[in-house]
């Protein structure tokens, strides 16, 4: 089973006093980042870490809507969002329990968020969508 971890840091929530918020030109500290480097490292020699990656703040970002079926492109920050994901980690391990172990590990920081999503398999989805999704390629 495939879980993407997303981590929304304390930085981004709403509630955040402003002195606090992860915003353009911000980029986390070395005592920030060296326990968070061992936490990869270990998912990385438990075999289960097949990827990881922090985002840019939203002010670097764009947000393509699809009102009435039209793409709209909003160039960010995006004000209205609540929580923002500061990155994420995509793994493979055998139960969503396993995931769940692996985030109450992380080194987090007071106040963030870990969101964890299975990701869907080819497997998992109906015969006659996997039928589909093999003839469009």
């Amino acid at each position: 089973m495939r879980f993407l971890m997303m981590m929304i840091p304390r930085g981004y929530q709403p509630d955040t006093p402003a002195s606090e918020k992860q915003e353009d030109g911000y980029q986390p500290t070395a005592e920030e980042m060296t326990p968070m480097g061992k936490f990869n490292d270990d998912m990385e020699a438990a075999g289960i870490l097949l990827t990881v990656d922090g985002l840019h703040p939203l002010s670097r970002g764009a947000r393509v809507t699809f009102p009435q079926g039209n793409a709209t492109v909003t160039d960010g920050p995006f004000i209205e969002t609540k929580e923002v994901i500061g990155g994420f980690w995509i793994i493979q391990v055998k139960s969503k329990q396993e995931a769940i172990d692996w985030a109450r590990r992380c080194p987090a920081l007071n106040g963030d968020v870990i969101e964890l999503r299975e990701i869907w398999e080819m497997e998992d989805l109906p015969a006659e969508v996997q039928k589909a999704a093999v003839h469009r390629q």
